[in-house]
């Protein structure tokens, strides 16, 4: 099953803790803003903020007075954090149907919601037990505490293992310019054959984050981009990823209400059909194959 979301969906793992630490009327502003831009679908964890985002979201939440039914949640579980929250030896992952069903009940309650339009599975364990793990979705499903299923990380080879004994309707993966692999070795062709609708986490790569050639290539290029479309660049590698036929949908990562609000101009341009090979090759720094 998979359920109606914006094509392009907001990351709340900067909105804590583990980033911009915002109070309660910051949260509201974004999500408003979210909202506003058309923007209706926000991405969870139970470990973002060392456990505490989702919370932070949900007091915001609860005090707005918007449907929900306009908006989409998604969140993911199975990693078990070590902080301050979880006093836990190691980080390690645990898939067992008790602590699968635990934690999205604790996610409807911090998130002050009746339901979870999309359950992940955060990454995938050498020890999941694929039965296991289909017992607890099928009775979040039959409950309604969960509308769709899916996985984030997941290989295709370990996709086939979950879908042994349950329907897969998403994966999330890291893909973007810098990080062509899916692209390459078969991951996107895979879902796109098991219709299961790409996610793809850091959408913009490295292209900020790090001064190494590939990201020296792509700035130079997407400076000559920019004046072409007018358009910012950041956008330029939103675009780049939209226009795979996948139909892969951005989780990004941003909390800055300008760049929120620029994310409508995606709609007044498409990469030409060069230019969208421009920016394989500089990444790769070669001719393609």
């Amino acid at each position: 099953m998979s359920i109606q979301k914006s094509s392009i969906i907001a990351g709340t793992m900067n909105w804590g803790k583990w980033g911009r630490n915002f109070n309660q009327t910051d949260i509201q502003q974004l999500i408003t803003t979210c909202v506003k831009e058309g923007v209706s679908t926000f991405d969870h964890a139970d470990i973002y903020g060392g456990y505490t985002t989702e919370a932070d979201f949900g007091n915001a939440w609860g005090q707005m007075d918007i449907d929900r039914k306009e908006v989409q949640f998604i969140t993911k579980c199975g990693i078990k954090y070590v902080c301050e929250e979880r006093e836990y030896g190691i980080k390690h992952y645990d898939y067992t149907k008790e602590h699968i069903v635990w934690s999205v009940e604790n996610s409807l309650k911090n998130l002050q919601t009746d339901y979870i339009d999309v359950l992940l599975l955060h990454r995938p364990s050498p020890l999941m037990e694929t039965e296991v793990v289909a017992e607890a979705v099928s009775e979040l499903k039959k409950s309604g505490k969960i509308l769709a299923f899916g996985l984030s990380n997941f290989t295709p080879s370990q996709t086939d293992l979950i879908k042994k004994y349950s329907s897969v309707s998403y994966n999330q993966i890291q893909f973007s310019a810098t990080h062509l692999q899916p692209m390459l070795n078969g991951e996107l062709d895979y879902m796109a054959l098991h219709n299961i609708q790409p996610m793809a986490w850091n959408p913009l790569g490295s292209v900020y984050k790090e001064v190494i050639p590939q990201t020296i290539r792509l700035r130079n290029l997407l400076q000559k981009l920019t004046k072409k479309y007018s358009v910012s660049d950041d956008l330029l590698l939103l675009a780049w990823v939209l226009k795979h036929p996948a139909k892969i949908q951005p989780v990004i990562g941003t909390t800055q209400i300008d760049r929120i609000k620029s994310l409508k101009y995606l709609k007044s341009f498409e990469l030409e059909l060069e230019d969208w090979f421009a920016i394989w090759t500089e990444s790769i720094g070669t001719k393609i194959p």
